[in-house]
């Protein structure tokens, strides 16, 4: 059930709102009655129909982000740099500088409530998560450059909750559904590569999309009526771990794909990514390689939460089961589903 808009007729701006979460968030504000507002690289045709106001810019650039902010009640902040390869600098300015211009314009435009999207990688260390809970700790090393630039980024929210500007983060792990740019894709692009790294007993807990912007609405009004939450940091996920390995044959399926069948041992992965990245360095390739180490960890540990703190603090219950989800995502891809423009902006 879609819940009664707290706003008072102030738009919502959601940055990254061309993005495959930020769309899903934006029509399910406008479906209550909010007034959206988005801020993207690009315009998003969906939005332009559900009447959203649409803001074009570059997150990192301070001045476009305080335009955007002007005359909002709220703010949800899903604009970020994903990914597993790449320069520290391509991560940090959308990600840490764009949180701090976020911030820095909630306080001068006088923005109350600020929902961050953060990320279950930023306390990652390369074992297994198994059934952790938000006190776990930030690693002392981080391995790519995306969970230390999101690590960064969720602090800083975090550290600028006050009186004057309340704030969340939400950490969902691995979103994916219909028009999902990221996970379903890349699957299935490597469906004839794939490997199960390790004996396939490691689980993990994913979100499904509409799950996910159901979580960002109820931080947005939970934020509003108990202010005591801000500067709290939450798990969100399907609340079902399964082993990764069926998950990825699931959604093979749901492409038309065979399943997995042949297998690596994890540090065979890790030397095989050690391999990958020492010849994309030297040789400057192009793209990302076909193995990196930290995703041969992901790969082959467990990654599941305890949202218990969520499901009393914001009222969250995922909807949407992982059943019903891939039965969607089969319909949308055997019905000729594609990627939409701007998808890959945010996380």
């Amino acid at each position: 059930m879609v819940p009664t808009s707290p706003n008072n007729g102030r738009p919502v701006l959601i940055t990254g709102g061309s993005g495959f979460l930020g769309r899903a968030i934006a029509a399910r504000l406008v479906a209550r009655g909010d007034r959206v507002r988005t801020l993207a690289r690009r315009r998003a045709p969906e939005l332009e129909r559900l009447g959203v106001e649409q803001h074009q810019g570059d997150i990192a650039d301070a001045a476009t982000v305080d335009r955007a902010c002007a005359g909002v009640a709220a703010v949800i902040h899903t604009a970020a740099k994903a990914g597993v390869w790449g320069a520290y600098e391509c991560y940090y300015r959308p990600n840490v500088q764009g949180t701090l211009n976020v911030i820095a314009a909630c306080r001068r435009q006088q923005v109350g409530v600020l929902v961050h999207t953060s990320s279950p990688s930023v306390v990652f260390d390369g074992t297994d998560m198994a059934g952790v809970d938000e006190s776990v700790p930030y690693p002392d090393q981080f391995h790519v450059p995306y969970p230390e630039t999101k690590a960064l980024a969720e602090q800083a929210v975090r550290a600028a909750a006050d009186p004057h500007l309340r704030t969340v983060c939400l950490r969902p792990h691995l979103i994916w559904g219909p028009g999902d740019p990221h996970l379903t894709p890349r699957i299935l692009a490597r469906a004839s590569r794939l490997r199960r790294i390790g004996d396939g007993r490691n689980r993990v807990d994913t979100i499904y999309i509409d799950n996910a912007a159901d979580a960002h609405l109820l931080a947005l009004d939970r934020l509003v009526q108990r202010p005591e939450l801000s500067g709290r940091v939450y798990f969100i996920s399907q609340d079902e771990p399964i082993p990764l390995w069926e998950m990825i044959d699931r959604i093979l399926a749901a492409g038309g794909k065979p399943p997995v069948t042949k297998s690596i041992s994890p540090k065979a992965a890790s030397r095989a990514g050690a391999l990958c990245e020492w010849l994309y360095q030297t040789l400057r390739l192009a793209g990302e390689p076909p193995m990196t180490r930290f995703v041969a960890a992901e790969l082959s540990t467990s990654h599941w939460f305890d949202i218990s703190a969520a499901r009393g603090d914001l009222g969250y219950r995922p909807t949407v089961t992982i059943d019903e989800g891939l039965r969607r995502l089969t319909e949308w891809l055997r019905g000729g589903g594609f990627i939409a423009d701007g998808a890959k902006e945010s996380v």
